[in-house]
């Protein structure tokens, strides 16, 4: 295979990615009726992406450079404790958002917490 073929590789690639992608994507909109599934299981799947949202976040907000926080004085503590608690008075995410990252940012950039 002479230098100049190389390139076909990475459109095959790609095109067998988004084959990939879009069958385990569309995998549960294909059949006419619904999966059979326990209760159990369909309770739990209703918790998965709050599961994987915290698995991704939890570790952000309590190490930092792969090593526990070991101070107080970091602008992510406030704006965890500020989002959970309008989480848990009012039941919006994108509150709970927005009032994390207005608590975070002024300590982070304003006070170089």
């Amino acid at each position: 295979m002479s230098g100049g073929e190389h390139w076909i590789w990475g459109y095959v690639a790609g095109l067998g990615l988004a084959a990939i992608t879009l069958l385990t994507r569309a995998f549960f909109m294909i059949p006419d009726k619904e999966l059979p599934m326990p209760e159990w299981l369909k309770r739990g799947l209703r918790y998965a992406p709050l599961a994987a949202l915290a698995a991704v976040i939890a570790p952000e907000l309590v190490m930092s450079n792969g090593q526990l926080i070991h101070t107080l004085v970091d602008a992510r503590l406030p704006a965890l404790v500020c989002a959970t608690a309008y989480f848990w008075w009012k039941r919006g995410i994108l509150g709970t958002i927005v009032v994390g990252m207005v608590v975070y940012l002024p300590l982070h950039i304003g006070l170089g917490w």
